[in-house]
C-alpha cells in the first residue's frame, strides 16, 4: 500500500511545501496524512492528497489566513453544495482584503516619500555623505578576514542596487566594512594607516570585492586608494580597480544601536550540525544557558528558556566566520547579534522569524 502513497518528503517536493510545513499542517488539522506508521511515526499521504497539498501551498503563498484555508480545502474536497459555494466567496473576500491592504500601504508609502522629500530639501551640504581622496595601507590578512566576515550578507535584489556591495567606511585609523540584504547585516573592522580625507565612504560592488579578496591571499600589506567613486587595491600579487556603486548605503550605525541583551556562549560545531539538518526556511532557537536548534513544528512553548525563530541557512552563514562565537539576545522580535568572542568589531545582525505558537 505504501508503494502507492507519497512519503512526506515526496509530497513536500512535489507540492512546494517543506517537510516542516507539512508536519505543522498535520498538527493543525489542515492536511492530515492518510496513514502514520505506528512504530516510526512516519507520515504517508494518499495520491489524491497531492492536489490538496498543491492548493494549500498556493493559498498560503497568497497570504490567506489558516482559518480560511481550512474552509477552502474542506469545500474543495467535499461534495456539499453549500461548502462548495463558500469557496469562491472566501477567495473573493481575501482578494478584496489584499486590495485594501495594498491601497493602505500605497497611501502610507506616499506619506513616507513626502516626508523624505521634505527632509532632503531641507538638508544642507554639510549633511551629505562625505567623499574624498584617501590612500590607506591595510594588513592583507586582517583585510581578508574582515571581508570574509561580511561577504555573506551582501544583497542581490535588483530593486535595491545600493545593497549589492560592501560599504567601505574609512574614518581615522579604522576601515569599517558593512553589508546587508535587509534580513541580516554584517559589520567588521580592519586597522589602517595612511592619509587623505577625514572620512571616506564608498560602496564597492560585490564582483570587485571578490577580485580584491583574491589578491589578499599572499599576505603582506595592501594599499587601498579611493578617489571619489573610483577605488583601487594594490598588493604584491597585483592590482585591481573599479568604480563604486554610486548609491547611498543605509546608515548602519543607527541600525546597530540595540539595547544590551543577554549573551550566550555558543557550541558552534553542534549548532552547525543541527542547522545543517534543517530543511525548511525557519527553525527555532531555544535559549537557556546555551542555544539549541528545534524544528519550528516541534517547539514546546511551555518549557523553560526563550524561543526565537531564525532562518537556518542565514544563521549557519553567520557562524562560519569563527569557532568561538557568542549570541546576544535582546528579545523575540529584536535582531539577534552573532559575534566573535575575541573582538567587538566583527558581528552580524540577524532578523528573527515568527514562530507558530
Amino acid at each position: 500500500m505504501e508503494s502507492e502513497m507519497h512519503s512526506i518528503g515526496e509530497l513536500g517536493r512535489d507540492s512546494g511545501l517543506g517537510v516542516s510545513a507539512l508536519r505543522f499542517y498535520d498538527r493543525a488539522g489542515v492536511l492530515v496524512p492518510a496513514r502514520v506508521d505506528p512504530v516510526t511515526g512516519y507520515r504517508w499521504y494518499a495520491p489524491e492528497q497531492l492536489d490538496e497539498a498543491r492548493l494549500l501551498a498556493r493559498l498560503r503563498q497568497a497570504g490567506m489566513p489558516l482559518a480560511d484555508v481550512r474552509l477552502v480545502l474542506a469545500g474543495w474536497a467535499g461534495a456539499d453544495t453549500e461548502d462548495t459555494a463558500l469557496v469562491p466567496r472566501l477567495l473573493d473576500g481575501h482578494l478584496r482584503r489584499l486590495e485594501r491592504e495594498l491601497a493602505d500601504a500605497r497611501g502610507a508609502l506616499s506619506t513616507v516619500r513626502a516626508l523624505l522629500g521634505h527632509k532632503e530639501s531641507s538638508m544642507t551640504t554639510t549633511t551629505t555623505t562625505p567623499t574624498g581622496t584617501a590612500r590607506l595601507t591595510v594588513p592583507a590578512a586582517e583585510f581578508a578576514a574582515a571581508l570574509d566576515s561580511v561577504r555573506f550578507a551582501v544583497g542581490n535584489d535588483p530593486e535595491l542596487p545600493m545593497l549589492g556591495g560592501i560599504l567601505f567606511d574609512a574614518e581615522g585609523a579604522d576601515l569599517h566594512l558593512v553589508a546587508t540584504d535587509r534580513y541580516r547585516m554584517a559589520v567588521a573592522c580592519a586597522p589602517t594607516g595612511g592619509h587623505g580625507a577625514e572620512r571616506v565612504r564608498l560602496t564597492v560592488p560585490a564582483p570587485l570585492v571578490d577580485a580584491m579578496r583574491a589578491l589578499l591571499a599572499d599576505g603582506g600589506e595592501a594599499v587601498l586608494t579611493v578617489d571619489g567613486d573610483a577605488v583601487e587595491l594594490g598588493t604584491r600579487g597585483g592590482r585591481v580597480a573599479g568604480q563604486g556603486l554610486g548609491e547611498e548605503f543605509p546608515d548602519y550605525r543607527r541600525l546597530t544601536r540595540l539595547p544590551e541583551g543577554r549573551r550566550i556562549r555558543l557550541d558552534v560545531p553542534a549548532l552547525r550540525q543541527a542547522l545543517a539538518g534543517q530543511d525548511g526556511e525557519r527553525c527555532a532557537l531555544v535559549l537557556t544557558d546555551t542555544a539549541t536548534v528545534v524544528a519550528d513544528d516541534a517547539v514546546d512553548f511551555d518549557a523553560a528558556g526563550d524561543r526565537v525563530g531564525v532562518n537556518p541557512a542565514f544563521l549557519l552563514e553567520a557562524l562560519a566566520v569563527g569557532e568561538e562565537m557568542l549570541l546576544e539576545y535582546v528579545g523575540p522580535r529584536a535582531p539577534l547579534v552573532v559575534l566573535r568572542s575575541d573582538t567587538e568589531d566583527a558581528f552580524s545582525l540577524l532578523m528573527p522569524c515568527t514562530l507558530d505558537a
